[in-house]
C-alpha cells in the first residue's frame, strides 16, 4: 500500500509504501516500511501510478492506494482506504511526517508541506499489532482485566496504546489492545530490536497475540522478507 497526501490545491505526493502481506484471515498483523521485498524499478512505477490516480480523482486528503503484487512484480489495484491508517506509524519512522498533522494541516486549507521535497525512506520500520486474543488456543478472542502490565522502550521503539492496569478490555469492541512500532537503521536491526522488544512487552490478565509474533520474527522465510498473504497459513498450520 502507497501513502499519499493530497492538498486542496493540486498538490500530490506519495511518500513511500507499506508491506502488508502478514495477514490471518485477511487481517492484517504485521507491517513494514519501506517493503523490502519490493525492487526499486517496481516501487517507482507504483508511486508514479498512486500519484496519477490522486490527481485524476482530485483527491484531496491523507489516503492510501492499495495493491496486489505478484511473484513477477506485475501489481493491480485494490482499493483507496480514505483516512489514516492503523499502520500509518511505519510511514512516520522511516520519513519522520506527522500524518495526523499533515491531515488536520490540509483540512485547514494549508498546502501539502511534502511537495519539492525527494522523501526517501530511512532505515526499516516494523508494527505489531498486539490483540487481545489467545495465539495457543486458535485465536480465540480473550476479553477480561488486565491486572498489570509492562511496556518495552529503548532506541527505536514505539507503542500506541490505550491500555491501563485494571482496564477492562471489552468483547463487543476490536481486540487490538497496543501498536508496538519498532524502526532500526536497517531490517535486520529493527527485526533485533523487535526479539528484544516483544520480550520485554508483558500483559497480566489476558491473552494476547505477543507469544505468536516472537515465533514470526524467529521464522527463517520472514526474517529473509520471503513472505506474502498466505505465508501464516503455510508456515504457521496448526
Amino acid at each position: 500500500e502507497f501513502q499519499i497526501i493530497s492538498d486542496n490545491y493540486g498538490n500530490t505526493a506519495c511518500i513511500g509504501e507499506r508491506e502488508c502481506s502478514i495477514q490471518r484471515r485477511h487481517q492484517k498483523l504485521i507491517e513494514e516500511a519501506p517493503a523490502s521485498n519490493l525492487s526499486h524499478k517496481a516501487r517507482k512505477t507504483i508511486k508514479e501510478y498512486s500519484v496519477k490516480a490522486a490527481l485524476a480523482i482530485r483527491y484531496k486528503n491523507i489516503g492510501t492506494i492499495e495493491f496486489l503484487v505478484d511473484e513477477n512484480e506485475n501489481f493491480y489495484f485494490i482499493e483507496i482506504n480514505s483516512r489514516i491508517q492503523v499502520e500509518h506509524p511505519v510511514t512516520e519512522m522511516v520519513t519522520g511526517i506527522d500524518l495526523v498533522k499533515e491531515q488536520i494541516k490540509i483540512a485547514s486549507g494549508q498546502k501539502n508541506s511534502c511537495m519539492g521535497h525527494d522523501i526517501e525512506p530511512y532505515g526499516s520500520a516494523i508494527e505489531f499489532r498486539i490483540n487481545a486474543e489467545d495465539s495457543e488456543n486458535k485465536f480465540i478472542p480473550s476479553p477480561g482485566k488486565i491486572t498489570d502490565y509492562f511496556l518495552p522502550g529503548g532506541p527505536g521503539i514505539r507503542v500506541d496504546t490505550y491500555i491501563h492496569s485494571n482496564c477492562t478490555v471489552s468483547p463487543f469492541y476490536d481486540s487490538l489492545l497496543a501498536k508496538l512500532i519498532v524502526w532500526g537503521n536497517s531490517r535486520q536491526e529493527a527485526l533485533d530490536r523487535s526479539k528484544r522488544a516483544l520480550d520485554e512487552f508483558d500483559i497480566k490478565g489476558i491473552k494476547t497475540t505477543i507469544p505468536f509474533y516472537k515465533k514470526i520474527i524467529s521464522n527463517e522465510k520472514f526474517r529473509a522478507a520471503d513472505i506474502h498473504t498466505h505465508f501464516i497459513e503455510e508456515e504457521f498450520a496448526d
